[in-house]
């Protein structure tokens, strides 16, 4: 089962639940909103540009970011009925591998990504049903991050990825299910966003360093309740 068919049953889960949960004390037109969703990661991960190579890399060399599909929780306050500033949070793992030249070479073996995000959001007036769009900063922060086994090979025993600010741009639409504050939302965020990754000999020489386009689409379905 692929990361989008994993993404799109879950959602089918989550939807599933909301309208049958019984209703909750809430209220439709509340100043906050919290939302639980599963979450579909897809950074793209290529090589932008060489900054160091003192192992000489072969010509046509680039590299791909693995999908990932992960729970998010959302928090919402909304400043008017029309206008809300939301803030996510979520953990995100991700390893590279090799594409052209470095096919079937793994470059990265984990890398735990915090992508703190806060978004400006205009709620459109469409009847019950309520899109959105929205804008705001992120900030892409790097744990754990290891070489891959075939980094590794080459003398590679320490990685550093740079946490990097970016911006966010965000579409989706809420959709209630009963006069409480109880919803269906579906989400979908484009960041412009990337990352140099530094890899270190065991005598701490930086032998490699490489500025990599993360920019993931990252879409979102689950339940919202609104108090």
């Amino acid at each position: 089962m692929n990361r989008l068919t994993l993404l799109t049953a879950a959602t089918a889960v989550i939807a599933t639940a909301a309208v049958s949960t019984p209703a909750f004390a809430g209220n439709a037109d509340g100043r906050w909103q919290v939302k639980v969703l599963a979450t579909g990661v897809l950074p793209d991960g290529k090589i932008k540009s060489v900054k160091t190579d003192l192992i000489g890399l072969p010509a046509g060399s680039q590299t791909k970011a693995n999908d990932n599909v992960v729970p998010t929780l959302a928090v919402e306050y909304y400043a008017t009925p029309n206008v809300s500033i939301e803030t996510i949070c979520c953990l995100t793992q991700h390893h590279v591998d090799g594409a052209g030249a470095l096919a079937g070479a793994r470059i990265v073996d984990h890398a735990l990504i915090l992508p703190a995000t806060v978004t400006l959001k205009y709620h459109l007036d469409a009847g019950p049903i309520r899109p959105y769009v929205g804008v705001g900063p992120a900030l892409f922060v790097f744990f754990g991050e290891k070489p891959g086994a075939d980094a590794r090979t080459l003398g590679a025993t320490r990685l550093s990825m740079s946490n990097e600010l970016g911006v966010a741009l965000q579409g989706g639409v809420d959709i209630p299910v009963n006069d409480k504050g109880l919803g269906i939302s579906f989400d979908a965020k484009k960041y412009f966003i990337g990352t140099t990754a530094h890899f270190y000999t065991a005598t701490n020489v930086e032998a490699l360093a490489t500025r990599h386009k993360l920019d993931p689409w990252v879409v979102s379905g689950g339940v919202y309740f609104r108090f």
